[in-house]
């Protein structure tokens, strides 16, 4: 394990609203896992980064990511990422999650400039450099909606009532020809249309989503999604419980190789319990 690797240890977590596992392996054919992954149960913070540029290159860009969102939202004052007398009375908009949206948006904007700053310094340009993709959620208040972000093509699931639905939309010149209807060839799948750290302005995905008791959550990176069936993730989930995180996490990183997954493989579990 290089000195890069998890940023959290492979344990099992207590978060307000339930329990989190996560485990993230090197695949088959890849020499350096560039993957890493956060659960930090005083935050109430889940997030996935899925880094590229090389060894010693994605695993910097992945680190330096989570920290810094990390350390952003544990900065935030509590009352001022929450609704209620605290909200600012002039406000122009009235969505009540609206002032931890904007605490979220400001911490991925942080990361992201955090990592630009680093090519910067290291000599490489505008679109160039180290990158990373960086996908989570953070839950402000205990008994709050997550705030769900996104940058890149890692992946946030919810498994509902026997469902199993994507939650974020990848962002890659594959979805957007997907979505604007091409015939013929398609882009490769892993081409990014924006990543934590290459430039120096980003647009995250940024959302609430209210959560409900036994909704099961998984944060993953394409090495896990890419090759394998909807359906086959949807089976592993299904049997999923408090007790069992571990055992689906490593169920599921087995899958994508039986799948010839040829990435490295995250995934990272949530169960609501509460």
């Amino acid at each position: 394990m290089s000195p890069w690797k998890q940023l959290t240890p492979s344990i099992y977590h207590r978060l307000a609203f339930g329990c989190a596992y996560g485990l993230t392996d090197v695949g088959l054919v890849r020499e350096s896992n560039e993957d890493n992954f956060l659960i930090d149960p005083l935050l109430r913070l889940v997030a996935v980064a899925d880094g590229m540029g090389g060894h010693d290159g994605g695993e910097i860009a992945a680190r330096l990511a989570l920290e810094t969102v990390r350390d952003a939202l544990g900065a935030v004052d509590p009352k001022k990422s929450s609704p209620g007398d605290a909200a600012d009375p002039d406000a122009t908009w009235q969505d009540e999650h609206m002032p931890a949206v904007v605490a979220v948006h400001e911490a991925v904007d942080a990361a992201n400039a955090r990592v630009y700053g680093a090519n910067l310094q290291g000599g490489r340009g505008e679109g160039s450099g180290m990158g990373t993709t960086l996908t989570g959620f953070w839950q402000s208040l205990p008994d709050g909606p997550l705030v769900i972000f996104h940058v890149g093509d890692s992946r946030l699931y919810r498994y509902r009532d026997g469902e199993l639905a994507v939650l974020t939309r990848d962002q890659t010149m594959y979805q957007q020809a997907l979505e604007a209807g091409v015939s013929g060839d398609f882009p490769p799948r892993n081409l990014l249309l924006q990543a934590i750290g290459p430039t120096a302005a980003i647009t995250p995905d940024v959302k609430a989503c209210a959560t409900r008791p036994g909704d099961l959550y998984l944060l993953c990176s394409d090495g896990l999604y890419g090759n394998t069936p909807h359906a086959a993730i949807e089976h592993v989930l299904a049997g999923a419980h408090a007790q069992s995180l571990e055992h689906c996490c490593a169920e599921l990183i087995a899958l994508a190789k039986t799948h010839g997954s040829r990435d490295n493989i995250t995934a990272v579990l949530a169960l609501v319990e509460r």
